[in-house]
């Protein structure tokens, strides 16, 4: 005990608790009476003033922030401390940087190092070196450890057993395996969610239409009993989580986020849960378990969800926007590579042109190219046209089981919702049954609850009542046959007033992957790339300045040039509109648009 000095022992001494984590916090209490138990120690030793620092309870040691140690080195600083005790040198670090800031503190302000093993001044060569030694075992140490676990989990992972959640729509079973939860309502529910993607594709919308009608999914919640399924109606993030989780592919993953550790104000900072792509996942086995959809169809729905994202660079798509422009999204340029931007300009808005402006945009370079959008639509909706005209039929027959369906998946839900309330009623009254009615605190808690319950079920069914009778009447004969007919005239369809511009945009993101866009001169070509691997070239030429689809045919302009030679304005007026000819906007013919005809195609008056 000859390096216990006067000195040091005019000074205080500090006892540095700490413990990795939480549960060791509240499960491993005797290494805490052991660290605590330091402080009794110092004042055999001849220290009469002892400070006990535990700030990193619940800290790992490996590098992250710690207070308390902190705390320790600035307390070291100031010249007051004789001596740090610690049980063991992991106590104080697990890494090499920290250890040796410690002990060089030491070295300069003479505080002596106090374990279970000894006492060491960091002044000597022999305690430094030996202490030095001790740093590092204690580091090698966490770091084997570490690498134990990590292999065994990655083991255990590749072999399809790591579970670490059970995602909703799935139960644990024996020999760590998962299988679908013989929930029938849990069940439907999730099936409802992917088909309604089918349907909508898109992530928001299906997320609209569930709250809309009413109809609430299934959610996991850890309490006291442990794992519980809570109904609620879904927010975005919970239908995003459901259809982005390759779970329901029957698919087993592990390792879809890593963590990333940045060095920050001298810090270091780690970020976890950080997403990879699919390539860079650790453990990937499809056909693990019985799938809510096939593993293709997982597939494609990430990609419509990553198409549907804006703003994610030049490869993706983004969504359907609601603009006129149908190719929106969809063109590239065959020159630079870019995506196009659609501009609208006239006084409604109406006339579209394809742009390729990015590098303007983002440089200020030069536009690259550009063309009117109405051709370019046109071309590819005739293609379009052409090739799914065969499939008209079994669209108009698909539509009328539809029609049905529909209804059916929202009385389904909501009797399946009626079923387990009917459930809830009956445990609430066994309950209540089950109690002495003189055990009012008890009973009158129970009563309640039945109560709750019953009003629960009163509301389900009235909303069910309320679904049946407003479902809409069968189709009659003729009505299918309409319908029948129409599938036979898809070009029809597709151009009725009432047909949606956006059902439209979806049908052409369905069957078209990308349109690269090149210009030749005043000629525009653009490569089809078909979902499948096929191509299609369409090209047409750029119109001239002043040929536009308001302009009037050739033979309507030298027609007007001709009567101008022996009628006025107003006799050119009456011919015209005699004769049924129409302005390129399809008006009847006044005198003030003779005129600014007249001066548009530089057509002398009568005189």
């Amino acid at each position: 005990m000859s390096k216990i000095t006067a000195d040091h022992l005019k000074r205080h001494a500090v006892v540095y608790v700490r413990q990795s984590t939480l549960d060791q916090v509240q499960h491993n209490l005797e290494s805490q009476r052991r660290q605590y138990g330091l402080a009794d120690r110092a004042r055999v030793l001849g220290w009469q003033e002892v400070t006990v620092i535990d700030d990193d309870l619940g800290r790992s040691g490996g590098g992250v922030h710690r207070p308390g140690f902190e705390r320790l080195l600035a307390v070291l600083c100031e010249g007051n401390v004789g001596a740090v005790l610690c049980i063991e040198a992991s106590r104080l670090a697990r890494n090499g940087r920290d250890w040796h800031t410690l002990l060089e503190f030491c070295r300069l302000v003479d505080a002596l190092i106090i374990d279970e093993d000894g006492v060491y001044d960091a002044r000597q060569a022999n305690d430094r070196l030996l202490l030095g030694m001790k740093g590092t075992l204690s580091e090698m140490e966490l770091s084997t450890l570490r690498q134990r676990s990590v292999e065994a989990l990655m083991q255990k992972a590749r072999r399809g057993e790591l579970l670490m959640t059970v995602a909703v729509g799935y139960v644990r079973v024996a020999n760590d395996r998962i299988e679908m939860d013989p929930d029938r309502r849990i069940r439907k529910a999730i099936e409802l969610v992917f088909r309604k993607f089918r349907r909508f594709g898109s992530v928001r919308q299906v997320l609209l239409w569930l709250r809309q009608e009413r109809i609430e999914l299934p959610a996991i919640v850890y309490g006291a009993e442990g794992r519980a399924v809570r109904w609620k109606l879904p927010v975005y993030n919970v239908l995003h989580h459901i259809l982005t989780n390759p779970i329901y592919g029957g698919a087993y993953v592990f390792g879809r986020t890593k963590t990333v550790t940045r060095i920050a104000q001298g810090r270091k900072h780690s970020v976890a849960g950080v997403r990879v792509p699919q390539e860079q996942w650790q453990v990937l086995i499809p056909d693990h378990h019985d799938g809510y959809i096939a593993w293709d169809e997982y597939q494609a729905n990430q990609r419509q969800i990553t198409n549907n994202a804006a703003m994610k660079g030049q490869l993706v798509r983004g969504p359907a926007r609601n603009g006129g422009a149908l190719l929106a999204g969809l063109l590239r340029c065959g020159h630079c590579g870019r995506k196009f931007h659609v501009t609208y300009s006239g006084t409604q808005g109406n006339c579209l042109r394809y742009s390729c402006q990015g590098a303007m945009i983002n440089h200020g370079t030069d536009r690259c190219i550009s063309f009117g959008g109405l051709k370019a639509d046109r071309l590819v909706e005739e293609e379009i046209l052409r090739r799914l005209e065969p499939l008209g039929i079994d669209a108009a027959l698909a539509a009328i089981d539809r029609r049905g369906h529909h209804d059916d998946e929202r009385i389904a839900q909501k009797e399946l919702a009626l079923e387990q309330a009917r459930f809830e009623v009956a445990r609430a009254r066994r309950q209540y049954d089950a109690v002495d009615p003189d055990n009012r605190l008890v009973a009158a808690e129970l009563e309640r609850r039945w109560n709750e319950s019953l009003k629960h079920h009163r509301d389900i069914e009235a909303e069910l009542e309320a679904m049946k009778s407003s479902r809409p009447a069968s189709l009659t004969e003729d009505m299918r046959r309409a319908l029948l007919q129409l599938g036979e005239d898809v070009p029809a369809v597709w151009r009725h007033p009432q047909s949606s511009l956006s059902l439209k945009k979806r049908i052409v993101r369905t069957v078209v992957k990308e349109i690269v866009a090149r210009k030749d001169g005043e000629k525009i070509t653009m490569l089809l790339h078909w979902y499948g691997g096929d191509h299609t070239e369409l090209a047409f030429q750029k119109n001239k300045t002043g040929q536009h689809r308001y302009a009037a045919p050739a033979d309507i302009v030298e027609l007007v040039r001709q009567l101008a030679r022996v009628q006025s304005d107003q006799g050119i007026v009456s011919i015209l509109n005699r004769l049924g000819i129409r302005t390129g906007r399809g008006h009847t013919w006044t005198e003030v648009r003779v005129r600014s005809f007249r001066d548009t195609h530089a057509i002398a008056v009568y005189v």
